[in-house]
C-alpha cells in the first residue's frame, strides 16, 4: 500500500520559544495616547481654569479701581473701565477715575 498520507505536524512543545516575527504588537499606541491625554489634562489644570479652582487667580487681578465710586475692574479690561468712566462719571475724565491706569 503505497499511498500514505504525510505525518501530522507535532504540536508545539511546552516552553518552546516562538519566533520574534510572530509576536503581536505591544501597547505603545495606548501608552502614547494616555501620556498625551494626561499632559493635556495637567496643562488645563495648571492654567487656573474656571469655577472654584481659578477663583483666586481671577480675584487677585482686580487692579483697576474707580476712585470715585470704588468699582473694581480686572487689569485686562481697560476698555470696560474707560466705558465706565464715560457713562457713570461724565464730569470726570478717565485719569481722574483711574489714576493707577498708565496711558
Amino acid at each position: 500500500r503505497g499511498c500514505r498520507s504525510p505525518p501530522a505536524p507535532e504540536p508545539p512543545r511546552r516552553g518552546a520559544r516562538r519566533s520574534v516575527t510572530t509576536m503581536g504588537g505591544g501597547n505603545a499606541q495606548k501608552t502614547a495616547m494616555s501620556r498625551a491625554k494626561n499632559a493635556a489634562k495637567a496643562k488645563a489644570d495648571a492654567a487656573g481654569g474656571g469655577g472654584s479652582k481659578g477663583m483666586k487667580d481671577r480675584a487677585a487681578a482686580m487692579d483697576l479701581k474707580c476712585s470715585i465710586c470704588m468699582q473694581c475692574f480686572p487689569n485686562t479690561q481697560v476698555k470696560a473701565a474707560q466705558a465706565h468712566a464715560e457713562s457713570k462719571h461724565p464730569k470726570s475724565d478717565f485719569a481722574t477715575c483711574f489714576p493707577m491706569a498708565n496711558q
